[in-house]
């Protein structure tokens, strides 16, 4: 899920809200075939026709629009399919064999509707970088959020009415897999089996890479890294390297790499970069990024570079399952060759292990996991 689109999403439909305006939030459900946008994509709809996010890419919007002034005109919320079968699909565009279930939801108080106080503590818990579960129940309407730091404990955050919860297992699994996706309820409990029954939506920290050295290639990733969502720091001790000019809009921390990962603390959504080229910033930066729960780490330099590197980092005491973290030579293998090249394999690479994280570490090994923690911040 795009988090930079949600966060301006829902702060959208909390700005429409405080203007005094009725707002409906659109969610997309299930998805079949060739639907262009995953569960949990979200798009608000304002009582004068304004929205924001989109939950087909283009093709649907228009219809959400009209079924969202129901919503508004009804004071209840709605679950609405469109699909080739619904003769609505072919005046949409999704006659190439998509479907997409969507729920739409009044945004503030009364049976069914998403209560303000809930959409304001899901944007405080972004901005605090807390992770949180959105469960909804589907036939009453009701909602509870759930603290992703408190999972297996007292999980009900708030939230308006009675909702099932969802076992521990299943909730840090959301979190994890940072996928929304629906579940049933077999005698009362949550099943998979089951017909949909809740909903679960997960509100992640945002996705953080600390690139290590304020250099070209830095210039580079940082604006690619922003544009899917994450959020760059770029970490360098130079003031002449790590300048507003050279980085404008990206957090800067001009101090030593190892200083600077202390701080960050890297965790389960947290990427690291090395490519400053220099053993004396880059080595410092791996071995704390090794003691880490960062879901990546990178290093700039050829396999003869990483071949000395690794001596030096098995000098200063890594274990061998720990050096197995370092991506080296960094980037996916698509023949790259100059920084903007480069930049997009290092990217393509951080993707595909927060997405498919590899199993590269020992199972016994202390701290390590091979995927992602559930619910880390």
């Amino acid at each position: 899920m795009s988090e930079h689109g949600t966060d301006a999403i829902l702060s959208q439909a909390h700005d429409w809200r405080a203007e005094g305006k009725g707002v409906v939030l659109a969610t997309v459900l299930d998805t079949w075939g060739s639907a262009p946008r995953r569960p949990g994509a979200y798009m608000a709809v304002a009582d004068d026709g304004a929205f924001v996010g989109s939950v087909s890419g283009g093709c649907v919007e228009v219809a959400v629009v009209e079924e969202a002034r129901g919503v508004l005109m009804d004071a209840e919320p709605r679950t609405v399919d469109f699909g080739v079968a619904d003769d609505v699909a072919w005046a949409v565009g999704l006659a190439c064999g998509g479907r997409i279930r969507v729920r739409l939801e009044p945004v503030g108080q009364g049976d069914g509707a998403l209560p303000d106080a809930v959409l304001v503590q899901i944007l405080a818990a972004r901005s605090q970088a807390r992770p949180v579960v959105l469960v909804t129940d589907l036939d009453a309407g009701t909602h509870r959020l759930v603290d992703g730091h408190s999972i297996g404990a007292d999980q009900c955050k708030s939230g308006a009415g009675p909702v099932p919860s969802p076992s521990s297992d299943l909730l840090a699994e959301v979190l994890r897999l940072d996928a929304a996706r629906t579940v049933g309820l077999a005698g009362g409990e949550p099943s998979m089996e089951a017909a949909p029954h809740l909903f679960l939506r997960p509100h992640n920290p945002p996705v953080r890479v600390a690139i290590v050295g304020a250099v070209h290639l830095a210039q580079v990733l940082a604006p690619l890294v922003q544009a899917v969502g994450y959020r760059p720091i770029v970490i360098d001790p130079r003031d002449d390297f790590a300048t507003r000019g050279r980085f404008q809009g990206v957090t800067l921390l001009r101090k030593w790499p190892a200083e600077a990962l202390d701080e960050l603390e890297p965790d389960a959504r947290t990427g690291v970069v090395v490519v400053s080229h220099d053993p004396k910033f880059d080595d410092p930066a791996l071995v704390r990024a090794l003691e880490s729960k960062a879901f990546y780490i990178g290093a700039l330099g050829s396999r003869r570079t990483h071949a000395r590197r690794l001596e030096r980092l098995r000098e200063a005491g890594a274990a061998e399952y720990e050096l197995e973290r370092i991506r080296a030579p960094i980037g996916l293998d698509i023949g790259s060759r100059s920084p903007e090249e480069i930049a997009v394999a290092i990217l393509a690479e951080i993707v595909q292990d927060l997405r498919r994280p590899p199993a590269v570490a020992s199972p016994s090994a202390p701290g390590v996991d091979s995927a992602p923690e559930p619910g880390a911040p």
